[in-house]
């Protein structure tokens, strides 16, 4: 980690961020503080409202966990955010996703609607939401036929929440990764699992 985690437990210095506290604790139960809510307590306020937006796209969205996760655990590859991964991967399982499609999921190099067939493991959800989080996190711009494809299967809430899901998720990537939260981001996926 680039700067030192804030103590644990955290020690506020006002009735209002010892509220921020609580309600970061309140999202974790029964989990502790994790790394990442430790080193944004180092800003109050951005903790409170990054602990609401996550909050949000983890627990309040109609996407199924699945496809959720499968979007979190692309974003993670691509940005190379191993502890993101060692999150997340799991996560996916849990909800559903094949060992086989989470092998496809970890592959290094870009997937492409238009061009690629669907792989192995995955579902045609699944698949269509992994090139939309894959494209979104390369490019930032989706091809309309990937954005056509999504639109086909999702309905416009869940496209909204997928793509939040993704761009949230790219945050949360890059500020790992820009201070090596948790210190595995240079690991690469299996190494970060085993240390």
């Amino acid at each position: 980690m680039r700067l030192p985690y804030t103590p644990n437990p955290p020690t506020p210095s006002s009735p209002a961020e010892a509220a921020i506290v609580e309600r970061i604790a309140a999202r974790r139960a029964p989990r502790p503080l994790q790394p990442l809510d430790l080193t944004l307590l180092h800003s109050p306020p951005v903790a409170d409202g990054w602990n609401s937006f996550l909050g949000a796209v983890r627990t309040q969205t109609t996407v199924p966990a699945d496809l959720r996760e499968i979007a979190i655990s692309r974003v993670a590859v691509v940005n190379r955010a191993w502890y993101e991964w060692m999150h997340h991967a799991p996560l996916a399982e849990q909800g559903g996703v094949s060992k086989t499609g989470m092998e496809v999921v970890k592959r290094e190099g870009g997937f492409a609607l238009s061009s690629d067939e669907r792989p192995e493991g995955l579902t045609e959800k699944q698949w269509v939401v992994l090139c939309y989080a894959d494209e979104m996190t390369r490019h930032v711009q989706v091809k309309d036929e990937t954005f056509a494809y999504l639109r086909k299967l999702f309905d416009e809430r869940e496209v909204v929440e997928i793509t939040a899901t993704v761009a949230c998720y790219n945050c949360v990537s890059r500020f790992l990764v820009a201070l090596d939260v948790g210190e595995k981001n240079g690991l690469g996926p299996d190494a970060a699992a085993a240390h």
